[in-house]
C-alpha cells in the first residue's frame, strides 16, 4: 500500500465494471486492469490504468482487488483458474467481488481464498444500473469480516451511495437476491401499468410524475416507466442478468423452505421475454410482453 492510497486492481470490465474503474482512476488510484476481452482493457488503458497480462498479474500488482464478473463460474475460473487471482494473491490483500451469485458460493470461495492464500474477500454485489455505476450512486450490500469491509470502504466510497456490511460472507449476496426480488416484480408490474395507462388512452410518462412520493413511487417507477413508454431500448442491464438473478432467489428459496408466489410469477415472465429473442435486451422491454412489436 502506498503511503496515502492503496494499489487497486480491476477484474471485469463490462457495463458495470467499465465505468467503476473509470470512477476509481479519475479519484487518483493507482489501478491495474484486466478482462478477458483484451480490447475493454485498452481502452482503461489509454485512459491511464496499467493493463496486466492476466487476472493473476493484476492481483499481484494490487492491496486490493475488485471483481465484476457475469455469474458464478465465470468468478471461479477468474479467481480460482489458471493466472487467475489467487495464483498472484497477496497475502493481507483483499479482494471484493462485485458479481451477483448463490451465497454459499460467494461463502465458499472467500473461505478458500483465504486458507490458500491469506487474502481477504467481500462479497458486495451491487444495485444501481449503468447510471449508478458511471455516477458513483449503486447500492452496495455486503458481506464477509469487519476489517476488510472497514479496509476497502475509503475506497468503494467513490463507487457507492450507499455501502452496508450485512454479515459474513454471502450475506451480501442474500441481500441482493432481495433486492432482485423487488426489482423484479417491480419490472413486471410497470410495464403492466404502462401499457393500462396506454390502453385508457393516458400518457404513461406523465404516471411518474403523478405518483412521485406517494406510497407507489420508487426508482423503478421513475426510471423505467418513461423509458417503457418510449419504447427506449439502449441496454443499461440485460434480462438475462435478471433471469439467472431470479432463478437463484428461487432455488435458495427452495433451499430455505420460502413461499415466494409473486417473485416466482416475475421470473417465468422473464423467462418468456428470453424465448422471444429478448434475453440480451433492457429490462425496458418488460414492456414487450404486452404489445405486439
Amino acid at each position: 500500500m502506498t503511503a496515502d492510497k492503496p494499489r487497486l486492481g480491476y477484474v471485469g470490465l463490462g457495463l458495470m465494471g467499465g465505468p467503476m474503474a473509470r470512477r476509481l482512476l479519475a479519484a487518483g488510484y493507482p489501478l491495474t486492469v484486466w478482462n478477458r476481452d483484451p480490447a475493454k482493457a485498452e481502452a482503461l488503458g489509454d485512459a491511464g490504468a496499467a493493463v496486466a497480462v492476466s487476472a493473476a498479474a493484476a492481483a499481484r500488482a494490487s492491496d486490493i482487488v475488485f471483481t465484476c464478473l457475469t455469474d458464478t463460474a465465470a468468478v471461479e475460473a477468474v479467481v480460482f483458474g489458471p493466472d487467475g487471482i489467487a495464483s498472484g494473491a497477496r497475502r493481507g490483500g483483499v479482494l471484493v467481488d462485485f458479481s451477483s451469485m448463490r451465497p454459499d458460493a460467494a461463502a465458499g470461495f472467500a473461505a478458500r481464498l483465504r486458507a490458500e492464500t491469506g487474502m481477504g474477500w467481500i462479497d458486495a454485489p451491487v444495485s444501481g444500473g449503468v447510471p449508478g455505476a458511471s455516477n458513483g450512486t449503486l447500492a452496495v450490500m455486503a458481506g464477509g469480516d469487519p476489517t476488510d469491509f472497514e479496509r476497502v470502504a475509503p475506497v468503494v466510497a467513490h463507487l457507492a451511495g450507499r455501502f452496508t456490511l450485512m454479515g459474513p460472507n454471502g450475506a451480501g449476496q442474500t441481500t441482493k437476491l432481495i433486492n432482485q426480488m423487488i426489482v423484479g416484480c417491480g419490472f413486471a408490474i410497470v410495464a403492466e401499468a404502462c401499457q393500462l395507462a396506454e390502453d385508457a388512452g393516458i400518457d404513461p410518462a406523465r404516471i411518474p410524475q403523478a405518483l412521485a412520493g406517494g406510497r407507489a413511487d420508487s426508482p423503478v417507477l421513475q426510471q423505467y416507466l418513461p423509458r417503457m413508454a418510449a419504447r427506449d431500448r439502449e441496454v443499461q442491464a440485460r434480462i438475462a442478468i435478471m433471469i439467472k438473478d431470479l432463478t437463484t432467489v428461487m432455488d435458495e428459496a427452495r433451499r430455505l423452505g420460502s413461499a415466494l408466489p409473486m417473485t416466482g410469477l416475475a421470473t417465468e415472465l422473464h423467462k418468456l421475454l428470453a424465448k422471444r429473442g429478448l434475453a440480451d435486451a433492457d429490462n425496458a422491454e418488460t414492456i414487450r410482453l404486452y404489445t405486439n412489436e
